[in-house]
């Protein structure tokens, strides 16, 4: 279901718009019976992202630098 709402009824309304969007309805705010703005919900994160919680998981060779042989002829 697609909801248009005035800008004007705005204000009343917004937290029923609100549980609209997060129930999947696109809703549309419109001024002068044109659409300006789409009211959709945020994704959520599932869990916050912690720094360093991958250390020691990668690991690199001795030689991850070294020129690659498919790219001999482009070498100086």
């Amino acid at each position: 279901m697609i909801r248009q709402i005035k800008q004007s009824d705005l204000p009343k309304k917004i937290w029923n718009l609100i549980d609209a969007a997060l129930r999947g309805e696109a809703v549309f705010i419109e001024r002068d019976g044109k659409a300006l703005a789409l009211l959709m919900p945020l994704k959520q994160v599932p869990h916050p992202r912690k720094a360093g919680s991958a250390k020691g998981m990668i690991k690199m060779t001795d030689d991850f630098d070294a020129p690659l042989d498919d790219f001999a002829a482009y070498m100086p």
